[in-house]
């Protein structure tokens, strides 16, 4: 039976070097918005002898998540593997400065969709022995200046420990990893004068937190 790895985030970074370190010995299916992103993936993936199913779509699309998940249980029946890499990095502000956009689009993208996605990807999971889902904490809640990204990725780690304490004995397998700081386009967001050639090379971490 073919292994099967839904990435929710592929385009780039994290999500992107997980794809290719997953690609030779599961089908990928890579989700994101950024269509020249997931292009870009599926060419290095192939180059390695893999293969990918593209998934262009926005993770906060409810009705296109489902029918993803619904074609996904069609063909192949289930995930063995399940990465939400997906993010919004909000712009660094004052609490009191917040904007209403910015907090509904944080709020929007790192958690309710996480919600969403936790209850139309938990059947595929299950439908697989030993399926698992990963989630990847950046712990910034309560730092300076991160108020949106802080606050709402601390909600959606919240909400994948709830998931994970329920599941222990039942299944899917949880696990939620912290991931070194790396050479992303969404730290250069938070830190843009940062010497990049001290952070870790997504697939250097992808290598560790896979092993």
């Amino acid at each position: 039976m073919t292994k099967i790895a839904l990435i929710t985030g592929a385009s780039r970074g994290l999500g992107a070097a997980l794809a290719e370190a997953l690609a030779p010995d599961h089908h990928i299916i890579a989700v994101a918005r950024t269509v020249g992103g997931l292009e870009e993936l599926d060419d290095r993936i192939k180059a390695k002898g893999g293969e990918a199913t593209l998934a262009p779509m926005d993770v906060t699309n409810s009705a296109a998540m489902q029918h993803l998940c619904l074609s996904i249980h069609q063909r192949w029946g289930g995930v063995d593997l399940w990465a939400h890499t997906a993010i919004h990095a909000a712009p660094l502000s004052p609490a009191n400065m917040v904007s209403e956009k910015d907090w509904e689009k944080s709020w929007k993208i790192n958690v309710d969709a996480t919600r969403m996605m936790i209850a139309y990807v938990a059947p595929l999971l299950e439908a697989r022995d030993g399926a698992r889902a990963l989630f990847f904490d950046d712990p910034r809640a309560g730092e300076k200046f991160f108020g949106s990204y802080g606050a709402t990725k601390a909600a959606q780690i919240a909400l994948a420990r709830s998931w994970q304490a329920e599941t222990v004995n039942t299944g899917p397998k949880v696990d939620i990893l912290q991931p070194p700081p790396m050479a992303t386009a969404l730290r250069a967001r938070f830190f843009p004068g940062e010497n990049r050639e001290a952070l870790t090379k997504p697939p250097a971490a992808c290598a560790r937190l896979l092993g």
